[in-house]
């Protein structure tokens, strides 16, 4: 019979203090993204943050909780986001899965969101039958120099052997990218970047909507799921980059009043924009990011900002090389919707949920 463990703030504290969770044949949870679990200012000290699935005391799965809340007519509405869902496929006839997201559902009430999953696991969700598709978020990947040897292997692994001379192509192709983005200048206004948001940046996005508070956003922001360094193989969710980095940017106007406030992502020469809060700075904003992509190397940039990619889609200056539609989905359980207001609208930025951490 599967046993499951649940671990709230405390007990999930104790558990990496204690280096026990180091133990099992795979990690369940990194010590840095269990510390930002535990800082997460929208969790309370009695939520599940994680539970583990066992079979006579060795761990064969496990499920990540991260908890949020919509705040309606003055009442919090606690839910939480599935961070990570994994089962061991030796165990696969023990049902672990199924019993993690039962267990799930029973500690939040069955308020549960998920997004940004698998196909596999996309296929469970769909087969329990509990979760709608809802408020699905169009948007764009804009490419900006060649990366054959990285994405033709990935994509059609038969090709592996020519990857010589795909990093061939890839070096001929930026030789001449480069070139091109020589004339890419600094802009001639004024902007900073921050490892953090400030106290004018948070005055400012005072008077915008948002899912998240400034404080929340530097707590993620100092307490990262993913570090720079060496991949740990035991884990098998996000952990570690050779790059990874955020930049509150401040952009200003002909007054030098603020008027743009943008957290950019960098990945591996792969950028997002987590946020974005401004309503007549996209013209600055598209210049700024013109001189962040060709300063950086920027390969890709992935953007659910309808409005910014409105503005890009009408700029002359954008160093695009290619350009995908993209979509992200989101599942809501079924009991979520009822519990929410009619027509409710979450509007979720890029990086609500999990998505700013990874």
């Amino acid at each position: 019979m599967t046993e499951l463990k649940t671990f709230n703030k405390k007990e999930l504290e104790e558990f990496i203090s204690s280096g026990s969770f180091e133990q099992y044949d795979f990690l369940p949870i990194t010590r840095h993204r269990a510390i930002s679990q535990i800082n997460n200012p929208k969790a309370s000290d009695e939520q599940t943050l994680l539970i583990l699935a066992f079979d006579e005391e060795k761990l064969i799965g496990y499920v990540g909780c991260f908890p949020d809340y919509f705040i309606v007519d003055g009442e919090k509405i606690r839910y939480a986001w599935l961070s990570t869902l994994y089962a061991n496929p030796e165990f696969r006839k023990k049902r672990p899965a199924k019993a993690l997201l039962k267990k799930v559902f029973e500690e939040y009430q069955d308020r549960i969101v998920i997004t940004e999953f698998t196909r596999e696991a996309e296929a469970l969700y769909n087969i329990m039958g509990v979760f709608e598709y809802v408020f699905p978020k169009e948007g764009k990947r804009y490419y900006f120099r060649a990366d054959a040897a990285a994405i033709i292997p990935e994509k059609k692994p038969k090709t592996k052997k020519l990857k010589p001379l795909f990093q061939t192509l890839d070096v001929v192709a930026n030789s001449f990218i480069s070139v091109k983005n020589m004339m890419v200048r600094k802009p001639d206004f004024h902007y900073e970047i921050l490892n953090h948001i400030d106290k004018e940046s948070s005055d400012f996005i005072s008077e915008f909507s948002s899912n998240r508070t400034p404080e929340e956003i530097n707590t993620f922001i100092e307490h990262p799921w993913v570090l720079e360094g060496e991949k740990n193989e035991k884990y098998l969710f996000s952990s570690y980059a050779n790059v990874f980095k955020y930049f509150w940017i401040k952009i200003f106007d002909e007054n030098n009043q603020l008027t743009a406030c943008v957290l950019l992502q960098l990945r591996n020469g792969y950028l997002k924009i987590p946020y974005l809060f401004t309503q007549t700075g996209f013209e600055r904003v598209i210049q700024f990011l013109n001189y962040f992509i060709t300063k950086n190397k920027v390969k890709g940039f992935t953007c659910y900002q309808t409005s910014l990619n409105e503005a890009i889609g009408h700029s002359k200056t954008f160093p695009k090389i290619h350009e995908r539609d993209f979509k992200r989905e989101y599942l809501f359980h079924k009991q979520l919707l009822k519990d929410l207001p009619e027509n409710f609208d979450p509007h979720y930025q890029d990086g609500d949920g999990d998505c700013m951490m990874t």
